[in-house]
Protein backbone atom coordinates (compact mmCIF):
# COMPACT_ATOMS: atom_id res chain seq x y z
CA UNK A 1 0.00 0.00 0.00
CA UNK A 2 1.29 3.48 -0.87
CA UNK A 3 0.65 6.74 0.94
CA UNK A 4 0.73 9.42 -1.75
CA UNK A 5 1.14 13.00 -0.51
CA UNK A 6 2.10 16.22 -2.31
CA UNK A 7 5.68 16.20 -1.03
CA UNK A 8 6.27 12.53 -0.31
CA UNK A 9 5.18 9.04 -1.27
CA UNK A 10 6.06 6.02 0.83
CA UNK A 11 5.19 2.36 0.98
CA UNK A 12 3.55 0.32 3.71
CA UNK A 13 4.36 -3.38 3.60
CA UNK A 14 2.09 -5.79 5.47
CA UNK A 15 3.56 -9.28 5.36
CA UNK A 16 3.96 -12.17 7.76
CA UNK A 17 7.62 -12.80 8.64
CA UNK A 18 8.55 -9.42 7.12
CA UNK A 19 11.16 -8.99 9.89
CA UNK A 20 13.18 -11.73 8.20
CA UNK A 21 13.88 -9.33 5.32
CA UNK A 22 14.45 -6.03 7.14
CA UNK A 23 17.98 -5.79 5.71
CA UNK A 24 16.74 -5.92 2.12
CA UNK A 25 14.01 -3.41 2.90
CA UNK A 26 16.38 -0.91 4.49
CA UNK A 27 18.85 -1.32 1.61
CA UNK A 28 16.07 -0.39 -0.82
CA UNK A 29 15.50 2.84 1.11
CA UNK A 30 18.86 3.99 2.48
CA UNK A 31 22.54 3.86 1.61
CA UNK A 32 25.59 5.08 3.54
CA UNK A 33 23.76 6.05 6.71
CA UNK A 34 24.37 5.54 10.39
CA UNK A 35 21.25 3.99 11.85
CA UNK A 36 19.91 4.30 15.40
CA UNK A 37 17.32 1.72 16.41
CA UNK A 38 15.05 3.25 19.05
CA UNK A 39 13.01 0.66 20.91
CA UNK A 40 11.84 -0.21 24.41
CA UNK A 41 12.98 -2.64 27.06
CA UNK A 42 10.31 -5.20 26.14
CA UNK A 43 10.54 -5.16 22.34
CA UNK A 44 14.27 -4.82 21.70
CA UNK A 45 15.25 -8.08 23.47
CA UNK A 46 12.79 -9.95 21.22
CA UNK A 47 13.57 -8.42 17.82
CA UNK A 48 16.57 -6.12 18.15
CA UNK A 49 19.35 -8.68 17.66
CA UNK A 50 17.68 -10.13 14.53
CA UNK A 51 17.37 -6.67 12.98
CA UNK A 52 20.90 -5.57 13.87
CA UNK A 53 22.32 -8.75 12.31
CA UNK A 54 20.58 -7.88 9.05
CA UNK A 55 22.10 -4.40 9.04
CA UNK A 56 25.73 -5.55 9.04
CA UNK A 57 26.56 -3.18 6.16
CA UNK A 58 25.57 -0.17 8.27
CA UNK A 59 26.96 1.44 11.38
CA UNK A 60 24.15 0.64 13.83
CA UNK A 61 23.54 1.65 17.43
CA UNK A 62 20.47 1.30 19.61
CA UNK A 63 18.75 3.00 22.51
CA UNK A 64 16.03 1.38 24.62
CA UNK A 65 13.55 3.38 26.67
CA UNK A 66 11.34 2.14 29.51
CA UNK A 67 8.13 0.58 28.21
CA UNK A 68 4.98 2.62 28.71
CA UNK A 69 3.40 6.00 28.15
CA UNK A 70 5.70 7.78 30.60
CA UNK A 71 8.52 7.54 28.03
CA UNK A 72 6.63 9.88 25.69
CA UNK A 73 8.14 12.96 27.31
CA UNK A 74 10.41 15.88 26.51
CA UNK A 75 12.84 14.52 29.09
CA UNK A 76 13.17 11.25 27.20
CA UNK A 77 13.37 13.09 23.88
CA UNK A 78 16.25 15.13 25.27
CA UNK A 79 18.02 11.93 26.34
CA UNK A 80 17.71 10.69 22.77
CA UNK A 81 19.02 13.96 21.31
CA UNK A 82 22.07 13.62 23.54
CA UNK A 83 22.50 10.00 22.49
CA UNK A 84 22.36 10.83 18.77
CA UNK A 85 24.80 13.70 19.26
CA UNK A 86 27.19 11.44 21.21
CA UNK A 87 27.02 8.96 18.32
CA UNK A 88 27.87 11.86 15.97
CA UNK A 89 24.68 11.55 13.97
CA UNK A 90 24.29 14.12 11.22
CA UNK A 91 21.41 15.12 8.97
CA UNK A 92 22.37 12.33 6.56
CA UNK A 93 21.73 9.60 9.16
CA UNK A 94 18.53 7.84 10.17
CA UNK A 95 16.34 6.28 12.85
CA UNK A 96 14.38 3.04 12.98
CA UNK A 97 11.39 3.17 15.34
CA UNK A 98 10.96 -0.42 16.56
CA UNK A 99 8.05 -0.94 18.91
CA UNK A 100 4.50 0.07 19.71
CA UNK A 101 2.80 3.43 19.57
CA UNK A 102 4.83 5.04 22.36
CA UNK A 103 8.15 4.20 20.72
CA UNK A 104 6.83 5.14 17.29
CA UNK A 105 5.57 8.54 18.43
CA UNK A 106 8.70 9.28 20.48
CA UNK A 107 11.29 8.08 17.96
CA UNK A 108 9.62 9.82 15.03
CA UNK A 109 9.33 13.05 17.05
CA UNK A 110 13.02 12.89 17.88
CA UNK A 111 13.94 12.12 14.26
CA UNK A 112 11.78 14.94 12.94
CA UNK A 113 13.35 17.52 15.27
CA UNK A 114 16.97 16.40 15.63
CA UNK A 115 19.03 18.77 13.43
CA UNK A 116 15.69 19.96 11.99
CA UNK A 117 14.85 16.50 10.77
CA UNK A 118 16.53 13.24 9.81
CA UNK A 119 15.12 10.22 7.99
CA UNK A 120 13.20 7.53 9.84
CA UNK A 121 11.12 4.42 9.26
CA UNK A 122 8.52 2.69 11.37
CA UNK A 123 8.53 -1.00 12.30
CA UNK A 124 5.42 -1.19 14.50
CA UNK A 125 5.16 -4.28 16.68
CA UNK A 126 1.80 -3.66 18.39
CA UNK A 127 -1.61 -3.89 16.77
CA UNK A 128 -2.43 -0.31 17.77
CA UNK A 129 0.67 0.99 16.03
CA UNK A 130 0.16 -1.23 12.99
CA UNK A 131 -3.36 -0.01 12.27
CA UNK A 132 -3.02 3.58 13.44
CA UNK A 133 -0.07 5.48 14.84
CA UNK A 134 2.73 4.25 12.55
CA UNK A 135 1.28 5.85 9.41
CA UNK A 136 0.17 9.35 8.60
CA UNK A 137 3.14 11.31 9.90
CA UNK A 138 1.91 12.45 13.31
CA UNK A 139 4.70 12.53 15.90
CA UNK A 140 4.34 13.63 19.51
CA UNK A 141 5.28 13.55 23.14
CA UNK A 142 2.98 14.27 26.05
CA UNK A 143 3.06 17.28 28.33
CA UNK A 144 1.84 17.48 31.90
CA UNK A 145 -1.27 19.22 30.54
CA UNK A 146 -2.35 16.97 27.69
CA UNK A 147 -1.56 13.90 25.64
CA UNK A 148 0.34 14.48 22.37
CA UNK A 149 0.50 18.24 22.98
CA UNK A 150 4.04 18.64 21.62
CA UNK A 151 4.60 17.24 18.15
CA UNK A 152 5.24 17.59 14.45
CA UNK A 153 3.95 16.32 11.14
CA UNK A 154 6.75 14.26 9.59
CA UNK A 155 6.32 11.35 7.21
CA UNK A 156 8.45 8.20 7.47
CA UNK A 157 10.41 6.80 4.54
CA UNK A 158 8.46 3.56 4.91
CA UNK A 159 6.49 1.32 7.26
CA UNK A 160 7.08 -2.42 7.66
CA UNK A 161 4.32 -4.40 9.39
CA UNK A 162 4.83 -8.01 10.40
CA UNK A 163 1.62 -9.46 11.91
CA UNK A 164 3.72 -12.23 13.48
CA UNK A 165 4.86 -9.71 16.12
CA UNK A 166 1.32 -9.78 17.52
CA UNK A 167 2.03 -13.27 18.85
CA UNK A 168 4.36 -11.80 21.48
CA UNK A 169 1.90 -9.12 22.61
CA UNK A 170 0.06 -9.31 25.93
CA UNK A 171 -3.67 -9.64 25.28
CA UNK A 172 -4.30 -6.17 26.73
CA UNK A 173 -2.20 -4.68 23.92
CA UNK A 174 -4.07 -6.70 21.31
CA UNK A 175 -7.40 -5.49 22.69
CA UNK A 176 -6.40 -1.85 22.60
CA UNK A 177 -5.43 -2.18 18.94
CA UNK A 178 -8.82 -3.72 18.22
CA UNK A 179 -10.43 -0.54 19.61
CA UNK A 180 -8.85 1.44 16.78
CA UNK A 181 -10.02 -1.15 14.25
CA UNK A 182 -13.57 -0.85 15.61
CA UNK A 183 -13.25 2.91 15.22
CA UNK A 184 -12.19 2.55 11.58
CA UNK A 185 -15.18 0.39 10.81
CA UNK A 186 -17.53 2.73 12.65
CA UNK A 187 -16.44 5.90 10.87
CA UNK A 188 -15.74 4.72 7.35
CA UNK A 189 -16.04 1.03 6.47
CA UNK A 190 -19.23 -0.87 7.13
CA UNK A 191 -17.70 -4.01 5.55
CA UNK A 192 -14.87 -3.93 8.10
CA UNK A 193 -17.51 -3.64 10.84
CA UNK A 194 -19.29 -6.66 9.37
CA UNK A 195 -16.01 -8.59 9.33
CA UNK A 196 -15.58 -7.85 13.03
CA UNK A 197 -19.13 -9.07 13.67
CA UNK A 198 -18.45 -12.34 11.81
CA UNK A 199 -15.18 -13.13 13.56
CA UNK A 200 -15.61 -15.21 16.70
CA UNK A 201 -13.27 -13.19 18.92
CA UNK A 202 -9.72 -12.02 19.52
CA UNK A 203 -7.91 -15.17 18.36
CA UNK A 204 -9.99 -15.36 15.19
CA UNK A 205 -9.08 -11.75 14.46
CA UNK A 206 -5.39 -12.54 14.93
CA UNK A 207 -5.72 -15.49 12.55
CA UNK A 208 -7.05 -13.05 9.92
CA UNK A 209 -4.86 -10.12 10.96
CA UNK A 210 -3.33 -9.33 7.55
CA UNK A 211 -6.71 -8.71 5.92
CA UNK A 212 -8.07 -6.80 8.93
CA UNK A 213 -4.94 -4.62 9.22
CA UNK A 214 -5.08 -3.76 5.52
CA UNK A 215 -8.74 -2.73 5.73
CA UNK A 216 -8.08 -0.51 8.75
CA UNK A 217 -5.04 1.01 7.03
CA UNK A 218 -7.12 1.77 3.94
CA UNK A 219 -9.41 3.93 6.08
CA UNK A 220 -6.48 5.88 7.44
CA UNK A 221 -4.74 6.12 4.06
CA UNK A 222 -7.81 7.73 2.51
CA UNK A 223 -8.18 10.49 5.09
CA UNK A 224 -4.44 11.14 5.41
CA UNK A 225 -4.13 11.63 1.66
CA UNK A 226 -7.13 13.97 1.69
CA UNK A 227 -6.01 15.94 4.74
CA UNK A 228 -2.37 15.46 5.71
CA UNK A 229 -2.32 18.20 8.34
CA UNK A 230 -5.50 17.34 10.23
CA UNK A 231 -7.68 20.32 9.36
CA UNK A 232 -10.58 18.58 7.65
CA UNK A 233 -11.59 14.98 6.99
CA UNK A 234 -8.67 13.54 8.96
CA UNK A 235 -10.43 14.76 12.07
CA UNK A 236 -12.82 11.83 11.57
CA UNK A 237 -10.08 9.56 12.95
CA UNK A 238 -10.63 11.27 16.31
CA UNK A 239 -13.92 9.47 16.95
CA UNK A 240 -13.87 8.56 20.64
CA UNK A 241 -10.55 10.32 21.17
CA UNK A 242 -11.64 13.65 22.69
CA UNK A 243 -13.16 11.98 25.72
CA UNK A 244 -10.66 9.11 25.53
CA UNK A 245 -7.65 11.42 25.81
CA UNK A 246 -9.30 13.20 28.75
CA UNK A 247 -9.73 9.87 30.52
CA UNK A 248 -6.09 8.95 29.88
CA UNK A 249 -4.85 12.31 31.09
CA UNK A 250 -6.84 12.44 34.31
CA UNK A 251 -6.24 8.77 35.15
CA UNK A 252 -2.50 9.33 34.80
CA UNK A 253 -0.67 8.12 31.73
CA UNK A 254 -0.38 4.35 31.66
CA UNK A 255 -3.21 3.72 34.17
CA UNK A 256 -5.65 2.98 31.38
CA UNK A 257 -4.58 2.01 27.89
CA UNK A 258 -5.19 4.29 24.92
CA UNK A 259 -7.44 1.73 23.26
CA UNK A 260 -9.51 1.19 26.38
CA UNK A 261 -9.99 4.95 26.76
CA UNK A 262 -11.00 5.31 23.09
CA UNK A 263 -13.47 2.42 23.45
CA UNK A 264 -15.13 4.21 26.38
CA UNK A 265 -14.99 7.53 24.53
CA UNK A 266 -16.84 6.08 21.52
CA UNK A 267 -19.61 4.81 23.78
CA UNK A 268 -19.94 7.97 25.85
CA UNK A 269 -20.04 10.47 23.00
CA UNK A 270 -22.52 8.31 21.07
CA UNK A 271 -24.86 8.03 24.06
CA UNK A 272 -25.25 11.80 24.27
CA UNK A 273 -25.41 12.16 20.49
CA UNK A 274 -28.36 9.75 20.47
CA UNK A 275 -30.10 11.75 23.20
CA UNK A 276 -29.63 14.94 21.14
CA UNK A 277 -30.80 13.21 17.92
CA UNK A 278 -27.35 13.79 16.41
CA UNK A 279 -26.83 10.04 15.87
CA UNK A 280 -29.40 7.34 15.08
CA UNK A 281 -31.13 5.39 17.83
CA UNK A 282 -29.40 2.15 18.68
CA UNK A 283 -25.92 3.18 17.51
CA UNK A 284 -24.52 3.15 21.04
CA UNK A 285 -25.77 -0.39 21.69
CA UNK A 286 -23.94 -1.56 18.55
CA UNK A 287 -20.68 0.01 19.75
CA UNK A 288 -21.13 -1.40 23.24
CA UNK A 289 -21.77 -4.88 21.88
CA UNK A 290 -18.69 -4.71 19.67
CA UNK A 291 -16.52 -3.49 22.56
CA UNK A 292 -17.75 -6.28 24.80
CA UNK A 293 -17.20 -8.90 22.11
CA UNK A 294 -13.51 -7.96 22.03
CA UNK A 295 -13.26 -7.52 25.82
CA UNK A 296 -13.06 -3.74 25.75
CA UNK A 297 -14.65 -1.56 28.45
CA UNK A 298 -17.84 0.45 27.96
CA UNK A 299 -17.61 2.66 31.04
CA UNK A 300 -15.07 4.25 33.37
CA UNK A 301 -15.06 4.96 37.08
CA UNK A 302 -14.67 7.32 38.81
CA UNK A 303 -16.31 9.61 36.26
CA UNK A 304 -15.22 13.20 36.94
CA UNK A 305 -16.77 15.50 34.33
CA UNK A 306 -15.03 18.61 35.64
CA UNK A 307 -11.59 17.02 35.43
CA UNK A 308 -12.34 15.72 31.94
CA UNK A 309 -13.52 19.16 30.81
CA UNK A 310 -10.34 20.75 32.12
CA UNK A 311 -8.28 18.21 30.17
CA UNK A 312 -10.29 18.79 26.99
CA UNK A 313 -9.71 22.56 27.12
CA UNK A 314 -6.01 21.78 26.65
CA UNK A 315 -6.61 19.23 23.90
CA UNK A 316 -4.94 20.07 20.59
CA UNK A 317 -8.27 19.45 18.82
CA UNK A 318 -9.72 22.57 20.43
CA UNK A 319 -9.78 25.64 18.19
CA UNK A 320 -10.17 28.83 20.21
CA UNK A 321 -13.58 28.63 21.85
CA UNK A 322 -14.82 25.81 19.65
CA UNK A 323 -14.26 22.09 19.35
CA UNK A 324 -14.81 19.63 16.52
CA UNK A 325 -16.34 16.39 17.73
CA UNK A 326 -16.89 13.29 15.63
CA UNK A 327 -20.30 11.64 15.57
CA UNK A 328 -21.80 8.74 13.63
CA UNK A 329 -24.48 9.13 10.99
CA UNK A 330 -24.53 5.34 10.70
CA UNK A 331 -22.09 2.47 11.05
CA UNK A 332 -19.51 3.21 8.38
CA UNK A 333 -20.30 6.91 8.10
CA UNK A 334 -19.16 9.70 10.43
CA UNK A 335 -19.34 13.47 10.37
CA UNK A 336 -17.72 16.45 12.05
CA UNK A 337 -19.86 18.51 14.40
CA UNK A 338 -18.50 21.88 15.48
CA UNK A 339 -19.61 22.90 18.97
CA UNK A 340 -18.73 25.59 21.47
CA UNK A 341 -16.02 24.36 23.78
CA UNK A 342 -18.36 24.64 26.77
CA UNK A 343 -20.93 22.40 25.03
CA UNK A 344 -18.65 19.39 25.41
CA UNK A 345 -19.83 19.36 29.04
CA UNK A 346 -23.12 17.96 27.74
CA UNK A 347 -21.26 14.92 26.48
CA UNK A 348 -19.43 14.23 29.74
Amino acid sequence: MEIVLPEKTYEIIVKRHALDSVGEWIASLWQNKKIAIISDEHVFPIYGKKIKQQLADYEVCHYTVPAGESSKSLKMANNLYDFLADQQFTRSDAVIALGGGVVGDLASFVASTYMRGIAFVQIPTSLLAQVDSSIGGKTAVNSSMAKNMIGTFAQPDGVLIDPETLNTLPELRVREGIAEIIKCGAISDASLWQDLEKLTGIQDLLDHSEAIILKALQVKKTVVEEDEFDNGSRLLLNFGHTIGHAIENTAGYGKISHGEAVAIGMVKISQTAEEKNLSPAGITNKIMAMNQKYQLPIEYQPWNAEEFYSAITHDKKARGNSLNIILLEDIGKAYIQKIKLTEIKDFL
